[in-house]
């Protein structure tokens, strides 16, 4: 019976994420990669994405699917008229060209350490403002520390 069903699933067409979210209009996964460190751990935190229902706000974390067919999920740093500018919490570079086409969905909550939140929770909207304040901040000192492990390691 088992090996029936082990068959079974690998013959399973995978889902994609765009889907699931038309299946079921939301879909929670667990976290993979650095970007959106510190709010998401990788490999730790599960997080929920809800599609979307028109525009997207400034803040708003949001699936998106890039012209190479790779899935992200950043922060919205800014809302232009016929697109968005997205930066990942831990990133350095900021993302621009995104447009609605290509939002899939907009993360609702997330869990970490067992206990879930809101992601447009007061304290969470805080924190994204603030860290996007820091921004400047928190990139010239990545790229400086960056400069320094070249020059140690040359």
């Amino acid at each position: 019976m088992l090996d029936g069903m082990a068959a079974q699933e690998k013959n399973m067409e995978k889902s994609t994420f765009e889907q699931e979210l038309e299946r079921k209009g939301n879909i929670t996964y667990t976290c993979r990669g650095i970007s959106m460190l510190p709010l998401l751990r990788q490999k730790r935190d599960l997080f929920t994405i809800t599609k979307k229902q028109g525009r997207c706000r400034k803040y708003d974390v949001a699936l998106y699917k890039r012209a190479d067919g790779a899935y992200v999920l950043h922060r919205i740093v800014k809302v232009l008229p016929d697109g968005y500018v997205f930066l990942g919490d831990n990133c350095l570079n900021k993302e621009y060209g995104i447009t609605d086409q290509d939002i899939l969905g907009v993360m609702t909550s997330f869990v970490r350490d067992g206990k879930e939140h809101a992601a447009d929770a007061g304290g969470c909207l805080l924190y994204a403002k603030l860290w996007y304040m820091l921004y400047p901040v928190r990139s010239l000192w990545k790229r400086l520390k960056m400069r320094i492990r070249n020059i140690i390691h040359k």
